[in-house]
């Protein structure tokens, strides 16, 4: 089960780092500190490589952090609610509130993130071209975050969900077919398919030797997978919620589950499967509430993984 930190607030926003997050901080640290400058940058003592790596770490989360706080300020311009950002394993992702409410703001929310990646790049890249015959190191570090960012921006706007580009995708599918869910398949499907190629990609580099960076790829690519199903199965979810009323859940057979099993998971097996729209939960072979669909609402997307039924439901004694 992911657990996260609360650190601090900026403007609002719950800023908060999952406990992935202090993996990759640390592999990127030492791939830095102990293969990448010392590849580049020869000669220099050992200290100043670990200095800098660990400096240009704080910043490339950073440049990831400003990238979302764009994604989020933007959409709370637009009427959204943001309740937090969370940096984790594979970046950071904005918890937004509710739906998206017209194709045009999903647009511009998810086409801010790029652009603020590419701005960042090139405010590095005037960094790097100001200082490199005044501070070498300084100038190391402005150079790879220029390249890592103009990357990130590059890769965001790959037309597959969850990816920016994969929103942006679902936005202008969306605003064609006057149909989210007919979009959000569209980006779906294109997500799943850029998933498979880099996964395959991933394994190939493994095969050639390259065993770090084709892991790398391939965890990406099951990522994009993994968020692209899971976000088309959201939005069919809220389509089956969205006029449930308290009549629709009456019903005199109910079937069981256990209290230990996730809010994912229930909604994968059971609800999106079965249809099914009320559960008995069962612990230790004894009845100790009933779940609905009505408090599956209150539970984030980001959260539902991570939340098992037990926490939520309606205790028998209530």
């Amino acid at each position: 089960m992911s657990t996260s930190w609360r650190i601090f607030k900026i403007l609002g926003i719950e800023i908060r780092i999952d406990s992935s997050w202090i993996l990759i901080f640390g592999l990127i640290t030492w791939a830095l500190a102990g293969h990448y400058f010392p590849s580049q940058h020869p000669g220099w003592p050992p200290w100043l490589y670990w200095l800098i790596g660990v400096a240009t770490s704080l910043l490339l989360f950073s440049s990831v952090l400003t990238h979302e706080m764009t994604h989020s300020l933007v959409a709370r311009s637009k009427g959204e609610k943001v309740r937090s950002i969370t940096l984790f394993i594979f970046g950071g992702v904005a918890e937004i509130s509710g739906d998206i409410k017209t194709p045009a703001r999903e647009f511009i929310i998810a086409l801010v993130g790029p652009i603020s990646s590419l701005v960042i790049a090139f405010i590095f890249l005037g960094i790097w071209f100001g200082i490199q015959e005044i501070n070498e190191p300084i100038a190391a570090m402005a150079k790879y975050l220029f390249i890592i960012n103009l990357f990130l921006a590059l890769f965001n706007l790959i037309p597959g969900f969850p990816l920016d580009g994969g929103r942006i995708l679902r936005a202008i599918a969306w605003k064609a077919t006057g149909d989210i869910k007919r979009a959000t398949r569209i980006a779906s499907v294109t997500g799943q398919v850029i998933a498979f190629v880099l996964i395959i990609f991933g394994i190939w580099q493994i095969l050639r030797g390259f065993f770090f960076n084709g892991l790398w790829i391939a965890l990406i690519g099951w990522f994009i997978h993994s968020a692209a199903v899971r976000g088309y199965r959201q939005v069919l979810l809220k389509e089956m919620l969205k006029d449930v009323k308290a009549k629709d859940l009456m019903s005199t057979k109910f079937e069981a589950v256990e209290g230990s099993l996730s809010i994912q998971k229930l909604m994968e097996d059971h609800i999106l499967k079965k249809r099914e729209k009320a559960f008995l939960v069962m612990e230790e072979g004894k009845l100790a509430g009933i779940i609905c669909l009505e408090d599956i609402k209150a539970i984030s997307s980001e959260k539902r993984g991570e939340t098992t039924v037990s926490k939520i439901m309606i205790p028998r004694d209530k």
